[in-house]
């Protein structure tokens, strides 16, 4: 250290005091007074233009600048309201930009604390650009205010820093003392020294006089003493708190709080100012483990009930159940990456060439990080509140769920059975964690953000801990039932039904089967209008589309697991079947035959549809959040019944549904010479009202996918998602395919990714011939929910039925274009031949549907 090049403060004295600065010196001032920085800072600069250093003078604050621009000195000013993230990258990025050797000056740090509103924070980005600095052989500045700080921030940045000096400065009187100068030492440099007019810097030598200065200072700090045990944050808290014992409310305050905790966006920031008291702000507090915003799901489901609370009070006092949910702040997440040394790897993630690269690198460094210890002892006291109770770590991301954006899907969320001592479940609770952060940087969740503008807006990891709704049953942890409503309808397969009045994906046990597409198996369909209306021509087909398998918690093995209904049934005799299901009496009958006493239910829910207020309520519950959001929104919930079968409702997630199409008539043509009709439906149409003229049509042929392997079957998905990155943007484009577009199991049809169709305008599925493949308009799946989020229409195409006209040979008569040259998937020819892309620009395709009706018919105009 003693052999790097020397560099002035511009004061002699202090010079001399110091044993002068060094290259790679991160210089910290504790100041009471940010004048004596401003002259700190005027004539370190002038000393360093005077040896030709170029100064770049960082500018976040609101106070006047410490310096203006001239020769030597360039000004560069970034925004902190952006958050952390975003800012701590930009100045990362003039750091690497201006390169080895510049000097910096920065605003004082205490001045971000008014863009963020916590400390940790502000000691984050000195830990993550002080050591960049170091390496960058330069010398910087940073100032402090000594009354603003925590002692933990101060001691996470005097860790950090080579030069840390604190100034006190009463009335007249000015003292400087050394509190750390990094590998210099002389007898005398850590003692007080009074700073005199003329810049002589004299120190205290007689132990009498430094107690006296010492005690003068004390005196000076008392009235802050016990604020400065805490974070910043943590006072906003305590104000709050006191105001609320007292029952008042100061909108200054609260105004405060839910910019920092609730939300940005000006759509949920209005929602949130006018349904949540201060109150519910601290008792978010109370639930909350590190700082920052609790992101956009937990928000989704913090306002819904406070909506319904004070919009349906009898309601929500009968028929909701009240949460207990946790959270983990946004903050948490960058504490983690801060702790684990991961900032490089975000920085290289976050380039233009990096955001696919390098994300499998960053993704490894979380999954093998650990925590700080102060997230450790939080965790620590969330499971000593659930004790034994399942809990489910979901993602709740700054920008998940708000308006236009729900990532639906892109995020992990983890069951966890929560059994086992204590350190097991807290290392348990910790890899589930590490699997969401970390989910934050997949493939899909990178290519959604890409695709909507949203890489350079501040993505940070905020968590939703919730328990599981549910009881035991011996072995299994489940809900009695759960679901996924919404309260606009565009699957309404009668002209009778409203879209206005909702609809419920209604299952049994916990509500994965609710939101994921699931083979083989269905939940049960609810247009809340008409709940007893069913889209099927009899029983059994009923009860052939009904719910098969239960997903349940294994709490003595598997965790999540999933289980027939029958044998749930004789394993849980306790679990309400009279109210969900009811016994299909010929089937029991031929069980009865093979000496099989128990009785084979089907759930169709029918007793809890017709002799309970669950419909009614959960349409009143719908239409007041919807009134509120100002659009259709989205739910999901679980259900309990009491002893009589009363239903309780209890609502884990509530986000803005996308607009399904304009609500207004299309004229369909009179008539349609046969050889012109594509296809023609009633009903199976999803979208509201489209009319779409198509210069594309991508088609996957059912007899050429049908026999191939389930490896080719692949290729076939990632040449669909070739031609997809070919589209251009303004491409009207028809995709149709046999099976369930996005399947997991390509043998149920082509299982692309959402992000392999995203610029497709219209889906269509075909039931495979012969194969028994039924599409499911799957509402509420993540599925689904891409579909509505990007405006893409679906239509299920049944080419046998007698409803349907359905003529896709017709494709066959139009020439095919060839595949994308780089589409390693094309050069399988049985893959090349399986996928048909047809030029319609000469010969435009058109579709129009009405959302009303379900009718829909796509025909080539003449």
């Amino acid at each position: 250290m003693t052999d790097l090049p020397r560099v002035s403060t511009g004061l002699s004295q202090l010079d001399r005091l110091l044993d002068d600065l060094r290259i790679g010196d991160n210089v910290v001032w504790r100041v009471s007074d940010l004048d004596d920085y401003r002259r700190l800072v005027t004539l370190f600069a002038e000393a360093a233009v005077t040896q030709s250093r170029d100064i770049i003078y960082v500018r976040f604050g609101q106070q006047a600048p410490l310096l203006e621009a001239g020769p030597g000195v360039r000004v560069v000013a970034i925004e902190a309201e952006g958050g952390f993230e975003s800012f701590t990258q930009r100045v990362w990025q003039l750091i690497t930009d201006y390169g080895p050797g510049a000097f910096y000056v920065f605003d004082s740090l205490s001045e971000l604390l008014d863009a963020w509103a916590t400390d940790t924070m502000v000691g984050h980005f000195f830990q993550v650009v002080c050591p960049y600095l170091y390496e960058l052989d330069t010398v910087a500045y940073f100032a402090l205010n000594a009354r603003r700080h925590s002692g933990a921030t101060v001691a996470r940045i005097r860790e950090t820093t080579q030069v840390l000096i604190d100034i006190h400065h009463h009335e007249s009187s000015r003292q400087l003392q050394p509190v750390k100068v990094w590998q210099r030492h002389r007898p005398t440099l850590f003692l007080p020294h009074l700073w005199h007019s003329d810049d002589r810097f004299e120190p205290v030598r007689d132990s009498a006089s430094a107690t006296a200065l010492q005690a003068e200072i004390a005196q000076h700090n008392n009235a802050d003493s016990q604020r400065l045990a805490l974070d910043y944050w943590d006072t906003l808290f305590v104000q709050a708190e006191h105001l609320v014992a007292d029952a008042g409310e100061d909108d200054t305050l609260k105004e405060r709080i839910l910019t920092v905790l609730i939300a940005r966006q000006p759509r949920m920031l209005s929602l949130a100012r006018a349904y949540l008291s201060l109150a519910d702000l601290v008792g978010i507090r109370q639930r909350l483990i590190g700082s920052g915003f609790i992101g956009g799901k937990a928000v989704g489901m913090v306002l819904a009930r406070a909506i319904l609370a004070r919009d349906e009070p009898e309601l929500t006092a009968n028929s909701l159940d009240p949460h207990d949910s946790w959270h983990l702040g946004a903050d948490a997440f960058y504490s983690f990456l801060v702790h684990n040394d991961c900032w490089v790897h975000i920085v290289q993630q976050r380039t233009a060439t990096g955001v696919y690269r390098d994300a499998p690198a960053l993704r490894n460094a979380i999954l093998s990080g650990s925590f700080p210890t102060e997230i450790r002892q939080g965790l620590e006291r969330l499971l000593d509140y659930y004790g034994q109770y399942p809990i489910m770590v979901r993602s709740s991301s700054v920008l998940e769920d708000g308006f236009g954006n729900a990532f639906a899907g892109k995020y992990e969320s983890v069951f966890l059975v929560n059994q086992g001592s204590p350190d097991e479940r807290l290392a348990a609770l910790e890899q589930a964690i590490l699997t969401v952060y970390a989910s934050a940087f997949n493939h899909d969740a990178l290519h959604y953000r890409e695709q909507r503008g949203l890489l350079g807006q501040e993505e940070s990891m905020a968590l939703l801990i919730q328990r599981v709704n549910g009881c035991y049953h011996e072995s299994y942890y489940l809900p009695d039932a759960a679901g996924v409503a919404v309260s606009r309808n565009a699957y309404v397969w009668d002209e009778n039904m409203d879209p206005g009045a909702g609809m419920v994906r209604l299952v049994m046990g916990l509500g994965t089967r609710a939101v994921d597409r699931i083979s083989g198996d269905h939940a049960a369909m609810i247009a809340l209008d008409h709940p007893n209306k069913q889209p099927y021509r009899n029983r059994e087909e009923r009860y052939q589309h009904s719910q098969h398998q239960v997903d349940v918690l294994d709490i003595t093995g598997t965790g999540l697991t999933t289980v027939p209904l029958q044998r749930l049934a004789a394993e849980a005799t306790d679990l309400p079947f009279d109210h969900l299901a009811e016994v299909d009496r010929e089937a029991s009958q031929r069980a009865r035959e093979l000496n099989l006493t128990s009785p084979i239910w089907r759930l169709t829910f029918q007793a809890l549809l017709n002799q309970t207020a669950f419909v009614t309520q959960l349409q009143r519950c719908l239409q007041r959040l919807e009134q509120a959001y100002g659009q259709p929104v989205d739910t999901e919930f679980t259900l309990r019944l009491d002893d009589q079968g009363t239903p309780h409702v209890n609502l884990v997630q509530c986000r803005p549904l996308g607009t399904l199409g304009a609500e207004r008539a299309v004229e369909f043509p009179q008539s349609v010479p046969d050889e012109r009709v594509l296809f023609q439906t009633q009903g199976q149409v999803m979208g509201g009202t489209m009319d779409w003229t198509f210069n594309r049509v991508l088609w996957v042929d059912a007899e050429a996918y049908a026999p191939l392997s389930q490896t080719q079957k692949q290729s076939v998905a990632r040449l669909i998602g070739d031609w997809n990155r070919h589209l251009e943007a303004d491409d009207r484009v028809l995709l149709i395919g046999p099976g369930r577009w996005g399947a997991s199991s390509p043998e149920l049809g082509v299982p692309v990714r959402f992000s392999d169709i995203h610029r497709v305008t219209v889906l269509a599925e075909v039931a495979d011939l012969g194969r028994g493949l039924v599409p499911e308009l799957s509402y509420g799946s993540h599925f689904f929910m891409d579909l509505v989020e990007n405006q893409t229409g679906y239509v299920a195409l049944f080419p046998h039925g007698s409803d349907q006209r359905v003529q896709l040979d017709q494709l066959t008569e139009h020439p095919g274009l060839a595949h994308p040259e780089d589409s390693e998937a094309a050069r399988d020819e049985a893959v090349a031949r399986c996928v048909k892309v047809i030029d319609a620009g000469a010969s435009p395709l058109r579709l129009v549907s009405d959302v009303v009706t379900q009718r829909c018919l796509c025909w080539w105009p003449e």
